[in-house]
């Protein structure tokens, strides 16, 4: 009895992966999609560092920053990568991208600036977290912002 289920076992599991592959493949988003996506993480991203710098510029809101911080290091570690899919160069999400064809060209480069972001942006969750120093989580913040620098200034086009 073994022997005759572990054949069909295999064959049901395989087809079960080819049809699943099959529908995966024909779901996969639109490049519309995925500029949207990616327009919409980095208008939420650019919303907590507005959070962020309002705070520690003004009255220091521990909570504000904290919320803030979670929120951009959550969009540092989701996988923005991914949403710079081939295809995605060039086209229309909410509006025309504005993402440079070196994204695509460098990858590894690019791989490497996001993975600095993420980096520093779960730091920055931490020290907002733990820390009642405004001076040394405007340090940390300092450190987020340069990593977002760094990423425009070779992959993001004029606004």
């Amino acid at each position: 009895m073994k022997k005759v289920l572990k054949p069909i076992t295999v064959a049901v599991l395989a087809s079960v992966l080819i049809v699943g592959t099959v529908v995966a493949a024909e779901q996969a988003p639109k490049p519309e999609k995925l500029i949207q996506w990616r327009q919409s993480a980095f208008k939420v991203a650019e919303w907590s560092v507005a959070r962020i710098k309002s705070s520690l510029s003004g009255t220091y809101n521990k909570a504000e920053v904290i919320a803030a911080a979670n929120t951009l290091a959550s969009i540092a570690n989701s996988g923005l990568p991914s949403l710079f899919a081939p295809g995605t160069e060039t086209g229309k999400g909410w509006h025309p991208t504005e993402v440079k064809l070196d994204t695509f060209k460098d990858r590894a480069k690019f791989i490497e600036l996001s993975n600095n972001f993420s980096k520093e942006a779960t730091e920055l969750a931490k020290v907002a977290a733990t820390s009642n120093d405004a001076a040394g989580i405007k340090e940390q913040f300092g450190k987020v912002t340069k990593t977002c620098k760094a990423c425009h200034d070779d992959f993001k086009g004029d606004d």
